[in-house]
């Protein structure tokens, strides 16, 4: 598996169901991009210009919700991840 450097998260995109409404079924174009994940893998936390490393809030395995246009997709072993900053992570499901 990656892993992400500094502050970055990797995150498995929570796909969204096909959806339908009214039994009328609505095209990928017009859907919602994803803004729910699991974190696979955790960075070890930003460091600052003093060199104190800042930890991390997320950990492996939490549910999260992060800003609609953040991060950059990737493929990995024909898997598609989202890597993002921790800031750019709105709140972990509890």
């Amino acid at each position: 598996m990656l892993q992400p450097i500094s502050d970055r998260v990797i995150v498995k995109v929570k796909k969204n169901e096909d959806e339908n409404i009214g039994g009328i079924y609505v095209a990928s174009n017009a859907k919602q991009k994803p803004t729910e994940g699991k974190v696979v893998a955790v960075g070890t936390g930003a460091v600052t210009s003093e060199g104190k490393v800042l930890p991390m809030t997320v950990q492996k395995g939490d549910t999260v919700l992060y800003d609609k246009y953040s991060g950059t997709n990737i493929k990995y072993e024909g898997e598609e991840y989202l890597v993002l900053h921790e800031k750019d992570i709105l709140a972990i499901e509890k």
